[in-house]
């Protein structure tokens, strides 16, 4: 004879049909956790599938479906004649109190402990306004969806299928990806490589963390410009180097500094973004660039150059990157699509030594296969028949127009309490307000008014306190960015 007791603890199961999972898999969810909470002991018999159905109110057969389920997984054992039971082959376990047990729970704590850091705590906030003065970000509606939809659509349709999606292909990148913007990086910046000297990454940030994975060892000097861009130095402290930074000017990044540092300790790395110096935006001036490659020549420091946005610049053509003069192999070069293009497509890629770059292909096996080759092969189809440069050419005669824009709104409706200087490229204004403005405050009333804006908390630094924030305007109709600083104007 079945247990009443057995029958009351099945009878406080509750079922939702409403969820999209099926009931038989939530009974068996719910028979499995009176299991592992000691309510349904070793070798007890459960009420049979007609009892069990009748409690329940459910159909007998989602019972037995619930049953099997359970005995293919081996908390069952079922006889015939005889009935279904716990298997014997479970240890005895003390009951818990049902009441806090429900049947589906989801785990929000494990059971083990975290090794939690201060630099792992990277908070991202996704914003929802109408308006956005955000980080520097292109503009969709601007970029080439079309073509790169028919270019890997195209990638889906030839032939060649088991190569493409039957075995797994190079670690670096494929070999029609590589040789593309090989061509695309000595055309456009003046660099001498071919296909062997470049790496396929998702993005800058994979791109900084692979190389500190791969030449970073603990206690290794990293030195980089403060303010910065903190995803990079909080990959330097990942790594355990020892990270310095140093001040960056209306010049870039203060070499003479650096030259400091590397007459007293052994420098490993250097990271810096000469375009445009991220947050400031400011260019690295031509002598300081001669020197930044002289002093690594000299004591042998790698110059990790991030250049996220070379392709945007307005007043003149931009200085070359430091890789087009790197004579000794001491650069390696990261650029992405990210801006050019649009931040949810992650392509990029590493420019570097041809030793270097299969030691990095070794170690990126660790993390990543091989990565996407299919949207690579389709972004090295839009470059190869000329769709990425005529978009580019585009968008610059855009983006100027709006940074002029911007800008005079900038100084006409908030010139009395913002400093700035108008960019020579990007997508950006690094904008000062005055040391009276809250920017926490003010990014959070602006967010309610609909606007989105940075608070500034991730360029503050010890050593650096200039109350700034990147205020973007690419991403932006110059109606947008009227009524984005209209709100500005009624808050500060």
């Amino acid at each position: 004879m079945d247990s009443p007791i057995v029958k009351g603890v099945f009878s406080r199961m509750k079922l939702n049909p409403e969820d999209t999972r099926a009931i038989y898999l939530q009974l068996s969810d719910g028979i499995l956790t009176l299991i592992k909470n000691g309510h349904l002991k070793t070798g007890q018999r459960l009420p049979s599938t007609r009892d069990v159905a009748s409690l329940l109110k459910i159909n007998r057969i989602t019972v037995a479906k619930a049953f099997e389920e359970l005995q293919m997984q081996g908390w069952l054992e079922s006889f015939v004649g005889r009935g279904t039971f716990v298997s014997l082959h479970i240890p005895e376990l003390e009951p818990k109190n049902l009441q806090n047990t429900p049947i589906n729970k989801a785990q929000k704590t494990a059971g083990f402990t975290l090794n939690e850091k201060q630099h792992l705590s990277n908070p991202y906030f996704v914003p929802t306004t109408e308006f956005h003065l955000d980080d520097g970000y292109p503009d969709p509606k601007l970029a080439p969806l079309k073509e790169l939809y028919r270019a890997y659509r195209n990638q889906l349709t030839r032939g060649g299928l088991y190569h493409k999606f039957g075995s797994y292909s190079f670690p670096d990148g494929s070999e029609f990806y590589k040789e593309a913007i090989s061509h695309y990086l000595n055309e456009t910046r003046g660099l001498k490589t071919t296909q062997k000297n470049i790496l396929s990454v998702r993005g800058t940030l994979m791109g900084i963390n692979l190389i500190c994975t791969a030449l970073i060892n603990p206690g290794d000097v990293v030195v980089s410009g403060i303010p910065g861009w903190q995803r990079s130095e909080h990959n330097f402290v990942h790594a355990k180097a020892k990270h310095i930074g140093i001040p960056v000017d209306e010049h870039g990044l203060v070499v003479d500094e650096l030259k400091k540092i590397c007459k007293r300790r052994k420098v490993r790395m250097v990271y810096v973004t000469p375009h445009h110096h991220y947050p400031t935006t400011v260019s690295l001036r031509i002598d300081r660039r001669l020197e930044l490659l002289q002093l690594a020549n000299e004591y042998g420091f790698i110059i990790f150059e991030d250049d996220y946005d070379f392709d945007f610049h307005y007043n003149r053509r931009p200085l070359l990157p430091l890789a087009s003069a790197n004579e000794n192999g001491m650069v390696i070069y990261c650029g992405s699509f990210s801006k050019s293009f649009s931040p949810a497509f992650r392509m990029g890629y590493l420019a570097a030594s041809e030793n270097v770059i299969k030691h990095l292909a070794n170690v990126r096996v660790l993390l990543d296969r091989q990565g996407d080759h299919i949207l690579d092969n389709a972004m090295a189809e839009l470059i190869n028949d000329g769709t990425i440069q005529r978009y580019l050419r585009r968008t610059l005669t855009v983006y100027e127009e709006r940074r002029d824009y911007f800008c005079n709104l900038l100084q006409s409706e908030l010139g009395n309490v913002v400093n700035f200087s108008i960019p020579d490229g990007g997508m950006t204004v690094w904008t000062e307000f005055d040391k009276s403005t809250n920017l926490i405050k003010l990014s959070r009333k602006a967010y309610n008014k609909g606007l989105y804006i940075s608070d500034g908390i991730v360029h503050q630094y010890p050593t650096y306190n200039n109350n700034g924030i990147r205020l973007g305007f690419a991403s932006c109709s110059t109606n947008d960015l009227t009524k984005s600083v209209e709100i500005l104007k009624g808050l500060v």
